[in-house]
C-alpha cells in the first residue's frame, strides 16, 4: 500500500486535500481519498452480497471497514487463517479491508470496563475485554491490507486524569503491537485518541508520529464531543501528524460531519449513516452538485420533506413509478421504481433493504467524487458553503410547512 497527496487546498479551503491510496500493482487504478469505507459486518455489507458489490461504482467501492471483533467467537483464527484470510474466505479478492476494533454499530468502546490490560467493547455478545496480543494474533489471520492498532477510546465527559490514562494506554498498546507486528508496522495505523482535551490529542498525535507506521487512526470522536470544539480538535491532531501518511477517522458519519473532516485534512471516513438509512427505509436524495448551480433554491422533488431523503415507506410513494432519483446510474434507479421498493417494504421483503443499500451507498460515494473534484479545482471551501447552506434552506423549508 502507498500513499500520496495529490492537492493540498490550504488558503480558503483550510486543510482539506486530496489524495490517491495505491492498492495493488501498477496495473490496478489508485483510490482518490476523501474517500469512504463501507461499513460491514464480517467482511461485507449489511444486506449487499458478493455479486451486488460489482453494481457499485469502482474503484470508489472497493474500501471496506471490517472490526476483527465481529470474529471473536466464529470463525476461529485458526479456520480464518487455514482459508487464507478475509479476501479468500470472503472471494473479495481486489477488494481493500482496513480492520479497526470499532465500528459505531456492535462494537463500541465501553471505557468504564477497560483496564490496563486490554480494551472493553460492548458486543452483541455482551461486554468483552480484548488484550493486544489477543487482538494482533485475530489480525493476523485475518490478513487486512491495513489495521488499526488498540485504543482505549473515552467519551468527551470524562475526567482530564481518566484522559490521560486513555492516551497513556493507547501509547503503550501501540508499542505492544508494533512488537508482535511481523510486519514492523508496514500495514499498522497508529491510533490518536485523546477525548475532548486539545492538549491530550496534541501529546498523543506527537507520539504517534514518531512510531513506524503506515499511517493513523483518529479514534474518540462521535463520542458526545461538542460540534462547535471538533474542528479545533481535528486540527491539533492534523496539524501534528505527517503530511505523506494517510489518516482515517471513524465517527464522522453524517455529510456535515464528513465535510467538517475534510476541511482538516483527513482522508478516510467509515459511516453509519448508509446502514441507519437503509435500515428505516429511507432512500438518499440530496444533490450534490451543487458547484454547477448558481443559486441554493433547487431540488430534486417537490413532495419530500427536508429534500435530503425520502421515506419510502409513506404511502405517497404507492404509485410512484419514478426512480429514486432522476439520472441517477445506480442498479436500483436504473431497473425500479419508488412503488416497487415501498411494495417490497410494506410486506417486509429482504430485497428492499438490498436495493436501497446499492443505491444510498452508490449516492453517498458520489457525494465523495463530488467533494475530492471541488478540492481539485481549489473549491472545497465554496462546496462546502454551498452544501451547507442548502441543507439549511430545506431544513427550513420542512419544518415551515410542516
Amino acid at each position: 500500500m502507498r500513499f500520496a497527496v495529490t492537492r493540498a487546498c490550504g488558503g480558503g479551503g483550510g486543510r482539506a486535500r486530496a489524495g490517491a491510496l495505491y492498492i495493488g500493482g501498477s496495473t490496478t487504478a489508485p483510490i482518490e481519498t476523501p474517500s469512504l469505507l463501507i461499513l460491514t459486518r464480517k467482511g461485507l455489507p449489511t444486506f449487499v452480497s458478493c455479486d451486488h458489490l460489482a453494481a457499485l461504482p469502482t474503484p470508489d467501492s472497493l474500501l471496506l471497514h471490517v472490526s476483527p471483533l465481529h470474529f471473536l467467537d466464529c470463525p476461529s483464527s485458526k479456520t480464518i487463517s487455514n482459508i487464507g484470510g478475509l479476501h479468500q474466505m470472503l472471494g473479495l479478492h481486489e477488494h481493500f479491508f482496513v480492520a479497526a476494533p470499532r465500528d459505531s454499530l456492535e462494537s463500541l468502546p465501553e471505557s468504564e470496563g477497560t483496564n490496563k490490560l486490554g480494551a472493553s467493547f460492548e458486543t452483541p455478545c455482551g461486554r468483552r475485554l480484548i488484550k493486544p496480543s489477543a487482538y494482533v494474533e485475530k489480525i493476523a489471520s485475518l490478513k487486512p491490507n491495513l489495521w488499526a492498532s488498540m485504543a482505549d477510546e473515552v467519551p468527551a465527559w470524562v475526567s482530564d486524569k481518566r484522559n490521560k490514562t486513555s492516551v497513556d494506554r493507547t501509547l503503550r498498546w501501540l508499542d505492544e503491537c508494533l512488537a508482535l507486528d511481523p510486519a514492523g508496522g508496514k500495514t499498522m495505523l497508529g491510533v490518536v485518541v485523546g477525548g475532548s482535551n486539545i492538549e491530550e490529542r496534541k501529546h498523543c498525535a506527537i507520539e504517534v508520529a514518531t512510531r513506524n507506521v503506515s499511517g493513523f487512526w483518529i479514534g474518540g470522536f462521535g463520542l458526545g464531543e461538542n460540534v462547535e470544539e471538533r474542528s479545533a480538535l481535528l486540527n491539533v491532531v492534523t496539524d501534528n501528524l505527517p503530511e505523506e501518511k494517510v489518516r482515517f477517522i471513524s465517527g464522522l458519519s453524517l455529510p456535515e460531519e464528513v465535510l467538517q473532516g475534510v476541511a482538516s485534512g483527513i482522508d478516510l471516513f467509515d459511516s453509519t449513516y448508509i446502514y441507519h438509512l437503509t435500515l428505516g427505509g429511507f432512500a438518499l436524495i440530496f444533490p450534490f452538485k451543487i458547484l454547477d448551480h448558481n443559486n441554493l433554491d433547487f431540488q430534486l422533488d417537490d413532495t419530500v420533506g427536508d429534500r435530503t431523503k425520502i421515506n419510502l415507506r409513506a404511502t405517497i410513494y404507492r404509485k410512484d413509478i419514478s426512480p429514486i432519483v432522476a439520472n441517477c446510474s445506480c442498479f436500483t434507479c436504473q431497473n425500479h421504481t419508488r412503488a416497487y421498493i415501498n411494495h417490497l417494504l410494506n410486506v417486509h421483503e429482504m430485497l428492499a433493504h438490498i436495493l436501497l443499500e446499492i443505491h444510498n451507498t452508490h449516492h453517498y460515494l458520489g457525494f465523495f467524487r463530488a467533494m475530492r473534484e471541488a478540492i481539485k479545482g481549489g473549491k472545497f471551501d465554496l462546496f462546502r458553503q454551498r452544501f451547507v447552506e442548502s441543507r439549511r434552506i430545506h431544513l427550513t423549508s420542512a419544518v415551515l410547512c410542516s
